[in-house]
């Protein structure tokens, strides 16, 4: 993958900062990031619940779980073609084959996810997995500061001290019978532990990769990033579509299922629909700012799913939720200091370097490519 010059060795702060004379970029930019914020909120919720939905109404097939969290991606070509510059390049005609094998076997491995987060899921109350999946935080900065060496603070490591505290405290709780849906076994509890684990661990080594990904390759802004990621959802589908075939299709779903056929296909419909707001606001999220950020607010979301499982399905909060769920937050907060205060003394330094010269490095916008963090060049393919 030739380059035109090297990434910085220091990542960006928790949001980029722009040159203040490109204003129309930076309203841009900005009116973007609010776009994936509230896909990645509105579509973690609601595919959280619709999932859990699905599986207390009769829906069995974990294939078919795991196909509608990639099966949107078409929607994706909606943004790559519409309104597309002539003079622009034709799309996915920029990729390499390097390129696009990275995309299949990361789109491959994130189709594995879906199928973990699938049992997850199935076999635990939303309020738990949610939890559970906040931990991918704790596996994000471990992974970034190795894979896009961002570094570790006080605060990072204090929050994954938090978040551990938080999993430890759910796992004890599997001796409540109401922790287990259906009458579920102790055995069927700890398998859904385990998967969630898997999960949010898979899921945090996907970020870091990504912005490897973005800044190594992705030149000529978001609307590239979004080709990015429908080679990604298409790979992951193609695996889902091989194991539902595997598993006989839905022969048995219908079946099984407790309410009408045409509440079926709304709730599927609405899973697809969700799912890819959810992964589209993550992936925008990582090119616009860091896989580390991006990691930082799935955190929040998975908060907000918590209170969306004890509201909607009536998971039980005890003591040891309750405090799980303080540790969860706490363990976000101290995050979100420790950037904060990491931000200030980056932008104090940038102030005193603008002072003495008139230089500086590119940044990251929504018409050019993603920058390298800490103001280096972009690589290119």
């Amino acid at each position: 993958m030739p380059t035109t010059a090297t990434a910085a060795a220091a990542p960006a702060p928790l949001l980029d900062s722009m040159p203040a004379s490109n204003g129309a970029a930076r309203r841009r930019r900005l009116l973007l990031l609010c776009a994936n914020y509230a896909a990645l909120l509105g579509g973690s919720v609601a595919s959280s619940l619709l999932s859990r939905y699905y599986f207390a109404h009769g829906g069995h097939d974990r294939w078919v779980a795991t196909l509608v969290q990639s099966a949107g991606f078409p929607v994706l070509l909606v943004p790559v073609y519409a309104g597309r510059p002539a003079a622009q390049q034709r799309p996915f005609a920029w990729f390499t084959r390097r390129l696009l094998a990275a995309c299949v076997l990361i789109g491959v491995l994130m189709g594995v996810n879906n199928l973990l987060f699938s049992y997850s899921s199935s076999y635990l109350p939303v309020s738990t997995s949610s939890l559970l999946l906040s931990t991918q935080l704790a596996f994000t900065l471990v992974l970034a500061a190795v894979i896009v060496r961002h570094p570790l603070t006080f605060s990072n490591l204090n929050a994954v001290v938090l978040l551990t505290l938080s999993s430890v405290l759910l796992a004890l709780r599997s001796s409540d019978s109401g922790e287990r849906p259906d009458g579920g076994s102790r055995a069927r509890y700890f398998v859904g532990f385990a998967v969630t684990l898997g999960a949010a661990g898979l899921f945090a080594a996907y970020l870091p990769v990504m912005e490897l990904v973005y800044r190594r390759a992705v030149s000529g802004g978001f609307r590239m990033a979004v080709e990015v990621q429908v080679i990604m959802q298409a790979a992951a589908t193609a695996l889902a579509v091989a194991g539902l075939a595997a598993a006989g299709g839905w022969r048995e779903e219908l079946a099984r299922w407790d309410l009408s056929p045409a509440a079926y296909w709304a709730v599927v419909s609405s899973l697809v629909v969700t799912w890819q707001a959810c992964f589209m606001g993550t992936a925008g999220m990582v090119y616009l700012t860091s896989s580390l950020h991006s990691g930082v607010c799935m955190t929040a979301v998975l908060t907000a799913n918590v209170i969306g499982g004890v509201v909607v399905f009536h998971d039980p909060l005890g003591s040891e939720k309750a405090v799980a769920t303080v540790l969860c937050v706490w363990g976000f907060s101290s995050y979100l200091y420790g950037e904060y205060r990491t931000q200030q003394k980056t932008q104090e330094a940038d102030g005193k370097v603008a002072a003495a010269s008139n230089g500086g490095g590119a940044d990251k916008t929504v018409t050019g490519g993603g920058a390298g963090d800490g103001g280096g060049a972009v690589e290119t393919v």
